[in-house]
């Protein structure tokens, strides 16, 4: 959870307070952008907070300037922001709010260039209007993203003013109070094309918002003692996993770590301590096993290095086809859920004969869209793919003779559709977005934070599918793709990966709710899925390290362990390279859910 590689710029809120809480009062810093600040600090980000600074330092700051780099006019101690706030009962009172010489700050006193930031973060300064102000303004000085928050009374005062400030934003953060003033149906909350909307809701957990999609984040559960600033916090560790490189997802849900942890004390003292970040929990359901990792890692780094697998397949577009990687880009999107249900348990995985072929989930798929390389190459366009019908896709999937037989036919529609409106209203194509991520420092970290935006792709916080895609464009033979210097690839968690996971034993089931329907083949929840996919993730994510392996061999290593130990039949140990490490747990099968996910 550490971004070291983060450099934030924090404007306004940095104030000294008085918080009451269970009757008691204490001296604490405060303001929006100080716990903002700090959180991102804390979260390894480089911070300068740009907000008047008290000359001289009162006490109870000092910390704070020791922490960030506090840059600003200097003020009286009596001219700094100070607010009284009331924690009683699980409600929060503002007794008493002076702005001070917050009010006093203008965009011309902000460096003339903010374009050396990954992100400019901009508080609400008491005034919807200044911060709108401030936003251009921060613009106009090269900042290359911008987020912003509000708070309740702005938002009754002008609601239409705080939906500018969230249009001009590239990330927006408020509690569910300020959402239900500004958003009255909740149902119909969205946000443009690659902007982000965090809504917190208390020990209700954070809904996430890209675009048109949502994704709830479950809280995590501490005894509160002053939730003072717990939304704040919230951001600063958001835009700095953000800016890092996490999935928006990933991030909120580090970031609500570290607020339910500063909350279990009084004011931000958790985030000035030099204390150990706290981690996103693995579900208590499924626990990772640390020495079954240890053994597979050992197994990974004594077998013989063999070449990556290059893409280069009948199913697949021959070297040097100019329409590779808009084919890989479509085709990737649409790796995902490559079998039948029947009566709530799995029944069979895809295969059949199409283009003069007996081929299985994935390359079935390839084929069905290499066909179109040649037959119909416009297909390969942002425009066809949002304007393709249902009947299209049904006929691009059907059998030589005929048979439809594509399961979910209508979630590969709906991806396909995803894709292409996304592209067309970024005004991308896969050629820029490679382009871009290749011209930038870290062009992994680029790419997957570009995919973030696009539909198909940005729904799935762990990036299943745009970590394989990179790995794609990787090892084809034309070298579409390069990684930065230190840059690897986060673990690609498919079906078959959780397979192995769970009948080697690098992740043990301790539910048997959930083992039995792991067990017996049935569809289960999305927490289920959740928790066996997590613990999976956590597994595989040591490998590389512990084996001196690249991701794409441990994923490799995985991906074929499909024919060593098939979903269809009885596991040949003998023949398995795992034989003597694994804990042959055969009667364990993968999530089954209906997801595009993988």
């Amino acid at each position: 959870m550490k971004h070291p590689n983060s450099n934030i710029f924090v404007l306004g809120g940095a104030s000294l307070d008085t918080l009451t809480v269970n009757g008691i009062d204490h001296s604490s810093p405060g303001g929006a952008g100080l716990y903002t600040a700090l959180a991102a600090a804390k979260c390894g980000a480089v911070v300068t907070l740009f907000a008047p600074i008290p000359d001289p330092m009162p006490e109870e700051l000092a910390q704070v300037a020791s922490i960030v780099e506090w840059i600003g006019q200097k003020v009286s101690p009596e001219n700094l922001p100070s607010f009284h706030i009331i924690q009683e009962s699980g409600d929060t009172t503002y007794k008493k709010s002076f702005f001070g010489a917050e009010e006093t700050l203008t965009p011309n006193d902000l460096p003339d260039d903010l374009s050396e930031f990954d992100l400019v973060h901009v508080a609400p300064l008491g005034n919807s209007a200044r911060q709108l102000q401030f936003i251009h303004a921060c613009r106009e000085r090269g900042a290359k993203l911008i987020s912003a928050g509000t708070g309740k009374p702005l938002i009754k005062n002008n609601p239409e003013l705080i939906k500018d400030v969230l249009d001009e934003s590239d990330m927006f953060f408020m509690n569910e109070e300020e959402a239900k003033v500004l958003f009255p149906d909740q149902r119909k909350i969205q946000t443009k094309t690659r902007k982000n909307l965090f809504i917190t809701r208390g020990s209700s957990g954070t809904s996430v918002y890209l675009g048109d999609h949502k994704y709830d984040v479950e809280a995590v559960t501490v005894k509160a003692v002053d939730p003072t600033g717990a939304g704040d916090t919230f951001c600063g560790a958001a835009i700095s996993g953000i800016v890092s490189g996490d999935h928006p997802v990933k991030a909120a849900m580090n970031a609500s770590s570290l607020a339910a942890e500063m909350i279990t004390e009084i004011g931000p003292r958790k985030l000035l301590t030099n204390s150990k970040l706290p981690r996103i929990k693995t579900d208590n359901r499924v626990k990772v096993n640390q020495k079954q990792i240890n053994l597979t890692a050992k197994l990974i780094s004594t077998l013989k290095e063999e070449k990556p697998f290059d893409f280069i397949a009948s199913s697949l577009p021959p070297n040097k086809h100019p329409l590779t990687v808009d084919f890989f880009f479509i085709t990737t999107l649409q790796q995902f859920s490559f079998w039948s249900i029947k009566n709530d348990h799995y029944h069979l995985p895809l295969i059949d004969i199409i283009g003069g072929e007996e081929l299985k989930g994935s390359f079935y798929l390839f084929m069905a869209y290499k066909q179109k390389l040649d037959d119909d190459p416009e297909y390969f366009s942002p425009e066809r793919q949002f304007n393709q019908t249902l009947e299209e896709m049904i006929e691009l999937f059907r059998t030589d003779d005929g048979q439809d037989i594509m399961p979910a036919v209508e979630l590969h529609w709906d991806a396909a559709r995803r894709f292409g409106k996304t592209l067309l209203e970024l005004g991308w194509t896969p050629q820029n977005i490679l382009r871009t991520a290749m011209e930038s420092k870290l062009p992994l970290k680029t790419f997957l934070s570009m995919l973030d935006s696009v539909g198909g792709y940005l729904e799935d916080p762990l990036r299943k599918k745009s970590s394989l895609l990179a790995m794609i464009l990787n090892n084809r033979p034309e070298k579409y793709f390069e990684f930065g210097e230190g840059e690897f690839l986060p673990p690609i968690i498919d079906y078959h990966c959780m397979r192995s996971n769970l009948r080697m034993g690098l992740i043990d089931i301790l539910d048997d709710e959930l083992r039995s329907k792991l067990e017996n083949r049935a569809l289960i929840s999305d927490k289920h899925e959740w928790a066996v996919r997590f613990a999976a993730y956590k597994a595989v994510e040591q490998l590389p390290t512990l084996s001196g392996r690249s991701m794409a061999t441990v994923d490799e290593y995985f991906f074929f362990s499909r024919k060593r130990c098939p979903e269809m039949s009885e596991p040949e140990c003998s023949n398995c390279s795992a034989d003597k490490i694994c804990a042959h747990r055969k009667e364990l099968f993968q999530p089954v859910i209906r997801t595009d996910f993988y």
